[in-house]
């Protein structure tokens, strides 16, 4: 099928923690080979199991100011615990999109707000919901890594969270993550066929009108 979308897509994903956000991503990613993941800058230190520019991008906190101060992030965070700070480099996106190749960004709702700001334009946001608390409190306390008091707290921030799924375009509720990740593909692919993401069609048109396509 021919393409004719000059500029790619930025699809953004987000969800409350212990959504499955992470694995609904690396299944995306891994079936739809026209889908490029950005690589959130960070200044935490990586984890014994994690590769610089391919899980993040590890940078100073000099190189992330400079960063900010060359206007060089999408959107950029300090969460609410912890000194880290996370951001979306702008040039890889604004590489990848110029090339006609569609990005999926992994951000919150606060970083939604940042590039939407930024975009104007361009930007489709799903978001995915818990079927429960309860099945949330089920897959942190499967991870071992919270404290029973940090399984509460994370519970509660769900609950905020999940208040801003009406600033999405889409809305997803993960019961099944089989039918979740069918689900986001057949957004991407509907999102694919939108006219303003098809801006050559009328050329095309015009083509056919002239008896140039047979």
């Amino acid at each position: 099928m021919p393409s004719f979308n000059d500029r790619g897509i930025l699809f953004v994903l987000s969800a409350p923690s212990g959504t499955g956000k992470s694995v609904i991503t690396k299944r995306l990613l891994a079936t739809d080979h026209e889908l490029f993941l950005s690589i959130s800058a960070t200044t935490r230190e990586p984890r014994p199991h994690e590769i610089n520019a391919s899980d993040y991008q590890f940078v100073s906190e000099v190189e992330f100011d400079g960063m900010i101060v060359d206007g060089g992030f999408l959107e950029w965070a300090k969460p609410l615990r912890g000194s880290a700070r996370y951001g979306t480099p702008k040039h890889e996106v604004a590489r990848n999109l110029k090339a006609g190749r569609d990005v999926l960004l992994e951000i919150d709702w606060q970083g939604l707000h940042q590039v939407v700001e930024a975009m104007r334009e361009g930007v489709v946001s799903v978001y995915v919901l818990p079927p429960s608390l309860e099945e949330v409190g089920r897959r942190l306390r499967e991870r071992g890594q919270d404290s029973p008091h940090e399984i509460l707290r994370r519970l509660d921030q769900t609950v905020d969270e999940a208040r801003h799924w009406v600033e999405y375009d889409y809305v997803v509720i993960n019961d099944n993550l089989n039918s979740t990740v069918e689900r986001i593909q057949a957004i991407v692919a509907a999102e694919r066929l939108r006219k303003r993401h098809q801006p050559r069609l009328s050329d095309f048109v015009d083509d056919l009108a002239r008896g140039r396509i047979l």
